[in-house]
């Protein structure tokens, strides 16, 4: 029997804002399956991946960690809220299906800075009620624990682990952003949290074409912007719009831009942009 007494609970600090949708029953997997981008049926017990939710447009409702802790069983571990509402928008899909989808308020998410004891890649270290995962690389370890116990607020620990999270090339879509991108503008290819070759699901057949037919014009890109930029601004290369920024956290941003823009001159208002590399290393 395995301990996690080398990661006390003490470790981890509070990730305000991160919830758990649950898919409970025989049929969880052939409806996440059906709703969602990544292949959940190649989803073994006891790991986990990156996966979205689109709508007919193509566009990208929420992204979440899917996680398979049981054989019916999945956890949607969400980043930036909206557990009730996406809870209720999952539900209208259910129909006859035998399939319970509830918000765990139960788990609570906590976060630290350094590489998990156990977990890696995408393998869940299920370990009593605690559930640890592997959401760093070797440049930035990072541990996301699940568990029915809350955990204590760490100053400025939700602010670090978002910039992180951008760094790594992973968006965070607030209120503002939610249904504006496809997965391929803000890189979730990087990810690998949609699939082409599986069964129709939401927008599958826009996100398809786009990848079979090389018509992606706009990528992700990080970069600095001045603090208290807001999601949503616009990059401006002299008079002319080069792209939008899709993601926020203190100094650094998720651009969407033209894939052809080294030679661009980026400007936020007066500011200039400068981009920054991403980390490599999260796709799972």
């Amino acid at each position: 029997m395995h301990d996690n007494l080398h990661i006390p609970q003490a470790a981890f600090g509070a990730l305000t804002g991160h919830a758990v949708i649950a898919l409970e029953g025989p049929d969880s997997v052939a409806f996440a399956q059906a709703q969602f981008a990544n292949d959940v049926g190649a989803l073994p017990v006891g790991q986990w991946q990156w996966s979205a939710w689109l709508n007919p447009k193509g566009r990208v409702i929420a992204l979440f960690m899917l996680c398979r802790p049981a054989e019916h069983t999945l956890w949607l571990v969400l980043a930036d809220g909206r557990a009730d509402t996406l809870a209720a928008q999952l539900q209208r899909f259910v129909f006859r299906r035998k399939v319970k989808v509830a918000v765990r308020a139960d788990l609570h998410a906590g976060g630290r800075f350094d590489t998990p004891a156990r977990a890696h890649g995408n393998v869940i270290d299920s370990d009593g009620d605690a559930n640890d995962f592997d959401l760093g690389t070797t440049a930035l370890p990072r541990t996301l624990r699940l568990s029915p116990h809350p955990f204590v607020e760490q100053p400025g620990l939700v602010a670090r682990w978002r910039e992180a999270d951008l760094r790594l090339g992973l968006p965070r879509l607030d209120e503002g952003a939610v249904e504006q991108w496809t997965p391929q503008q803000i890189g979730l290819d990087r990810l690998a949290a949609y699939s082409v070759k599986k069964g129709c699901y939401p927008g599958q057949e826009i996100v398809a074409r786009t990848h079979f037919l090389g018509k992606t014009k706009r990528v992700a890109q990080l970069v600095e912007v001045p603090p208290g930029t807001q999601a949503g601004a616009e990059l401006r290369d002299g008079a002319q719009v080069a792209g939008t920024l899709a993601s926020v956290a203190g100094a650094l941003a998720l651009a969407v831009l033209p894939i052809e823009s080294e030679g661009l001159a980026l400007q936020l208002g007066d500011a200039p942009v400068q981009r920054q590399p991403l980390l490599e290393g999260l796709a799972r």
